[in-house]
């Protein structure tokens, strides 16, 4: 289930949470994000190659090439294993901007992105089958909980990928990282 959750900025104790995803997607349009549902063209097969993938959703991934003027797009999977998911946790948890969207469509698995923007910060619990597109330059971080478990498109108009510029801040933890959101959502 995709989960809303938008907090005030500096008191992360208050907040509204929306699971119903007509209520996400107008929430986060208001802010200029982008939030969609995609379905594969074609069944995926659990060890899929990346190719294999791209090609299940080659129309809406052309579809968001041409809209944005995206130039190349690949997939990522993080799973337990990975050997650099510490490290790879860590940097994302920092606040950072990019000076393109930033685009992640989930083909599997879960993450929460937090954006910062406007007075408030809005926790995106983004699953399988989501698509977010985060604005240039908002200032946002993001968790893979520390067992991650994701497959994901990413699109990007910078030959270099993905190029972050963190911003200092420690206001990451101030709130619920994705084990103790998903905690929450249990209880």
């Amino acid at each position: 289930m995709s989960v809303l959750t938008i907090y005030a900025e500096h008191s992360p104790e208050k907040s509204e949470r929306f699971t119903e995803f007509n209520d996400i997607e107008i929430k986060l349009k208001a802010i200029g994000v982008q939030f969609e549902r995609w379905t594969a063209a074609q069944l995926l097969e659990t060890d899929a190659s990346n190719d294999d993938v791209l090609n299940a959703y080659a129309d809406s991934v052309d579809r968001l090439k041409k809209q944005c003027g995206f130039q190349s797009a690949d997939v990522i999977k993080l799973d337990a294993t990975h050997p650099d998911k510490h490290a790879m946790r860590e940097r994302f948890l920092s606040e950072h901007t990019h000076n393109e969207f930033e685009v992640r469509f989930f083909v599997e698995g879960r993450g929460l992105f937090y954006l910062h923007t406007g007075g408030h910060v809005f926790g995106v619990l983004c699953e399988q089958g989501d698509l977010i597109s985060v604005p240039a330059n908002v200032t946002h971080w993001f968790d893979m909980g520390e067992n991650p478990h994701l497959a994901c498109i990413r699109l990007f108009t910078n030959p270099d990928g993905w190029v972050a510029d963190f911003t200092g801040s420690d206001i990451a933890k101030s709130f619920p990282n994705l084990d103790e959101l998903q905690g929450e959502l249990a209880a």
